[in-house]
């Protein structure tokens, strides 16, 4: 066993949603001592039949942890579960370390880094790509923002969930260079699902259009991994009604944290606020909890 394991052992992991527990199941497997807590109860005993202890609150969950992990929705969780009366900062031992994986407010996260700073603790924010595939496998990436010595400890721990860990900067560099990733991402995603479905209202067969974009200049992750038109890859949500993956409500939150970006220091980022403004009208659609690839419905049914 490592000096840094020996040292970040007992890990808490709060938020056990379609991402953070598959990291914590991964967390299970490679011997740490865990202790796991979410709003869910029923989220808490799937970690509890694989080994991990089960928390009644934040408290307890954080108590005797070296490590605190979060993964949570969005911006406002993230803020209560650090900063509230009962939540991390207020509960966590000394000396503790915590690493935020959840998407959020980039202030956000600089704020509950300075609060966690001025009580005594070392924090990373480190969200991740790879989506829940990437969760399951273990290959996510983790893009880092806060102090280098600080990641150079947590490292061997974020390496038990992916394949990747890279620093992006300083507090909420993190965040920043994710939703970069994100916007582009669901840039992509639309502009993949509207060439599919332009060639196949043309009577194009869409593997076939599929095989030739991706030995041509317009390949992409979406085209090549994450195919959004049903019928052309297995094992993608595409192939399943969109069930699963990463929410279209996720992305569209993800868009909108690109555009504050983007608003607080003057950026041109018309590309981005267009696919927000579509994901949203997909949300308001109903399509909301189905996989951000199901864009491919609103493309096409806006086509006809």
């Amino acid at each position: 066993m490592t000096t840094e394991k020996k040292q970040l052992q007992n890990i808490a992991f709060i938020g056990l949603g379609n991402m953070g527990s598959p990291m914590a199941l991964n967390l299970q497997k490679a011997g740490y001592n865990l202790t796991v807590f979410d709003v869910v109860p029923e989220a808490v005993k799937v970690l509890v039949a694989a080994g991990a202890r089960g928390a009644a609150s934040i408290a307890e969950a954080v108590a005797a942890a070296d490590l605190v992990m979060t993964m949570l929705p969005a911006t406002q969780h993230s803020k209560q579960v650090y900063l509230s009366e009962d939540g991390v900062l207020a509960a966590a031992k000394k000396g503790a370390t915590l690493v935020d994986s959840s998407t959020i407010n980039a202030d956000t996260a600089r704020e509950i880094a300075a609060e966690a700073t001025a009580k005594g603790f070392e924090m990373l924010d480190a969200p991740v790509s790879g989506g829940v595939a990437g969760a399951q496998a273990a290959s996510l990436t983790f893009i880092v923002g806060g102090s280098v010595r600080t990641l150079a400890r947590v490292q061997p721990v974020l390496e038990k969930m992916g394949k990747n860990v890279m620093h992006a900067g300083g507090p909420g560099a993190g965040q920043i260079a994710k939703i970069c990733n994100n916007m582009l991402l669901g840039i992509l995603m639309i502009g993949t699902s509207e060439a599919l479905n332009l060639g196949v209202a043309n009577g194009l067969d869409p593997k076939v259009l599929s095989s030739i974009i991706a030995k041509s200049s317009g390949r992409n992750w979406a085209l090549e991994i994450y195919n959004p038109m049903p019928g052309v890859m297995e094992n993608v949500p595409s192939a399943r009604g969109y069930i699963g993956g990463f929410g279209s409500q996720l992305m569209a939150k993800d868009l909108g944290l690109a555009q504050e970006a983007a608003q607080a220091v003057h950026a041109a980022t018309p590309l981005g606020a267009a696919a927000w403004q579509l994901y949203q009208k997909h949300i308001d659609a109903g399509n909301g909890k189905l996989d951000f690839s199901s864009i491919f419905k609103l493309v096409s049914t806006d086509s006809k």
